[in-house]
């Protein structure tokens, strides 16, 4: 059995270990915020922080994540007050949304390290290839959250945390099975 700490929380997976971390968060761990992308580290999609580290869970297994810290983009913020998930929304740098975690565990990596990065530290640390093609936005959103970060600008809310559970089981209407 391979251990690890998943968003502060203790697991064991009991499966092979060359399995790739990202499989094993989405499949085992039922994290399915982690986005699998292209599958061989191109597109980023897949970024978790490991460490401390962005890293491709794609290109990471799950034995050589053996007793390491990982948070994924549910980790991150369970209301998405994070300052990077407040920022990227206030900025529009979301568009189709498929690349966002990735994105937003890597610019919380970067932040963590240095609240105040230049523009070209900013498109270093966010190699993602995003389709909708937001990068202006994506430089403009991190630069803010850095100073959400710095504590040197607020943002007026946190974007809507979107429908509880309670309420997402009483919204499914009942299938009228004559159509």
């Amino acid at each position: 059995m391979t251990a690890l700490t998943v968003n502060g929380r203790p697991v064991r997976f009991d499966i092979d270990p060359d399995t790739p971390l990202l499989h094993a968060l989405r499949e085992a761990a039922n994290l399915t915020g982690t986005k699998y992308g292209c599958g061989t580290g191109d597109c980023h999609a897949c970024t978790v922080i490991v460490d401390g580290e962005a890293l491709r869970s794609c290109l990471v297994t799950i034995a050589e994540a053996e007793g390491r810290y990982v948070t994924t983009i549910e980790g991150l913020s369970r209301d998405r007050s994070h300052p990077v998930q407040q920022a990227l929304v206030a900025e529009a740098a979301i568009q189709c949304g498929f690349c966002t975690p990735g994105i937003a565990m890597a610019a919380a990596a970067l932040l963590a390290k240095n609240a105040d990065p230049s523009e070209a530290e900013i498109k270093a640390a966010l190699p993602h290839l995003c389709r909708c093609g937001v990068y202006p936005r994506l430089v403009r959103a991190v630069q803010r959250a850095g100073r959400v970060a710095r504590r040197a600008e607020t943002i007026s809310a946190a974007p809507a945390p979107g429908i509880s559970a309670d309420d997402a089981a009483r919204a499914v209407p009942a299938m009228d099975p004559d159509g």
